[in-house]
């Protein structure tokens, strides 16, 4: 299964693609989409649309994982990545992929065993589940391959769920 996960924000939208094949994951793409402050918001989003439609259109994923809202301090913060997280959606519903919603606290479950897993500790992970080289270059394109393998874990769980149901 082809998974693709999405970390959004309005600066930094990170992207991950990820094979996922039994219990095996190997990362095929990675990336992170920058915006310009002093560009406007709907060009900031637009260019955010536009290289989320890119990618999906590239790579064809089978789903698309994206990191659910949680709860921000910072009003201004919330309301862009918000902003952004829209756009990922709307490119991810217009390319027609199904898509599922994490949880920060799922992907960090998921990921690193601990819902208190910081993100370094969350890029040691991602690195050494994929077999990477190297810890990603970004925060955000590591937090997006984390959701696609929340994805690509949950799905896995839910199989040996319904195995078990059918016995």
């Amino acid at each position: 299964m082809r998974i693709m996960g999405i970390d959004p924000g309005l600066a930094h939208t990170g992207y991950g693609v990820i094979e996922y094949h039994g219990n095996q994951s190997r990362m095929l793409a990675m990336g992170e989409i920058v915006t310009r402050a002093d560009e406007s918001l709907a060009q900031r989003l637009q260019a955010i649309h536009h290289q989320l439609r890119e990618t999906i259109d590239l790579w064809k994923p089978e789903a698309v994982a994206v990191e659910s809202l949680f709860f921000c301090t910072n009003v201004r913060t919330a309301i862009a990545v918000a902003q952004a997280r829209g756009v990922a959606l709307l490119a991810t519903a217009t390319a027609n992929v199904p898509l599922f919603e994490y949880s920060p606290l799922e992907i960090k479950l998921a990921v690193a065993g601990s819902g208190k897993a910081r993100k370094e500790q969350m890029q040691k992970m991602v690195r050494a589940i994929l077999g990477l080289d190297h810890e990603p270059r970004t925060s955000h394109a590591a937090d997006a391959l984390a959701v696609a393998l929340c994805h690509a874990h949950s799905q896995r769980f839910k199989a040996v769920v319904e195995q078990s149901q059918k016995k």
